[in-house]
């Protein structure tokens, strides 16, 4: 599986299934580098090995054959594992089936989609409309019953020192609200203010502490919240790893952001949380959990969602599909979601 921290998240109800249907199988995960972290303790695998898949090292290819110098080069030492069966979890990965191929796995699972299937032996259906658990459940199982996020929950698996880490950092005794207003496409971005004036109305109505996480490089954009705030907050953005971040989250009463993956990590480690959809379409990539403790929130735009996250800077402005989402509706759902 070549994606990020939320695809990862969607694809671990699967690998427990996996696990419970073939207990006697050796199972590996192979994920890009900045996968590792999600799958480091997972209890489901055997082992877990890495790959820079070309197209989602959010970096520019330094040439056009280099995801071939790659393929060659990871089919090689692949088919040196001599594995019988191999699983492309995302749909339209053409390369990894072909790695597959090239490597001399017998059995290729995948999708019946074009450009992946002639590199597979066994192509399964893609149904559209179906949430991203769900379509990685029925690729594992087609024969498996009605699937619902409660018997098939995302996990994640935090250390002691993770679970200690957080619990120094947030006092037991106050009611913490994780605010997380980063997102990985500028499109899915909320209003600064919009987020200080949120975070404020908690505080003051439902007596809570603020905390705002996010990466190394949403560091500037949380403190940025934290200045527009009236009510002091924590911030915690580039001070966790992402063990420290689930354990974090799990003590928190609520947790609020776009649509991004740590809002699924946040629903992983069993936190009330409340999303900010927009060019992304929650029936796909939507919190998947008890519907009475996870809320998405929506602009009421005719062209929601378009699915489109590639925006250009100058385009930004005429597509507000998410920055112009009422405040009034996010508190209403988070003081909603409150104890």
């Amino acid at each position: 599986h070549p994606d990020h921290l939320g695809d990862l998240l969607f694809a671990t109800p699967a690998l427990a299934h996996l696990r419970r249907a073939r207990p006697e199988a050796h199972v590996a995960a192979l994920v890009g580098p900045w996968g590792q972290p999600v799958l480091a303790n997972n209890p489901d695998i055997d082992d877990l090995f890495v790959c820079p898949f070309p197209g989602f090292t959010r970096q520019p290819a330094p040439s056009l054959w280099d995801p071939y110098r790659l393929l060659i080069g990871q089919a090689r030492w692949l088919r040196q594992q001599r594995f019988d069966e191999a699983i492309i979890l995302r749909a339209d990965h053409w390369w990894g089936a072909l790695l597959a191929a090239w490597a001399g796995i017998p059995l290729r699972i995948g999708y019946a989609i074009p450009e992946v299937r002639p590199f597979l032996s066994q192509a399964r259906p893609y149904v559209a409309g179906q949430h991203a658990v769900v379509q990685n459940l029925r690729l594992i199982d087609p024969d498996l019953g009605a699937i619902v996020p409660t018997a098939h929950p995302l996990r994640f698996q935090t250390t002691v020192e993770d679970e200690q880490w957080a619990a120094q950092q947030l006092a037991s005794t106050t009611r913490w609200v994780a605010i997380h207003p980063g997102a990985g496409a500028p499109v899915k971005a909320w209003r600064v203010e919009a987020w200080a004036r949120v975070g404020d109305a908690l505080a003051s109505q439902a007596g809570v502490r603020v905390a705002i996480t996010g990466g190394a490089s949403e560091a500037p954009l949380a403190q940025a919240v934290a200045a527009a705030m009236r009510h002091d907050a924590v911030i915690l953005a580039g001070q966790t790893t992402l063990g420290q971040l689930g354990a974090l989250l799990r003590r928190c009463a609520l947790v609020l952001g776009p649509d991004c993956g740590p809002l699924h990590l946040a629903t992983a480690m069993g936190a009330p949380t409340v999303h900010l959809f927009g060019p992304a379409d929650p029936r796909l990539f939507g919190p998947w959990g008890d519907t009475q403790r996870h809320r998405v929130i929506m602009a009421e735009w005719a062209c929601v969602p378009c699915n489109r996250l590639d925006y250009t800077d100058a385009e930004l402005p005429e597509h507000g599909c998410v920055r112009e989402i009422p405040e009034e509706r996010v508190l209403e759902a988070a003081l909603a979601l409150l104890p």
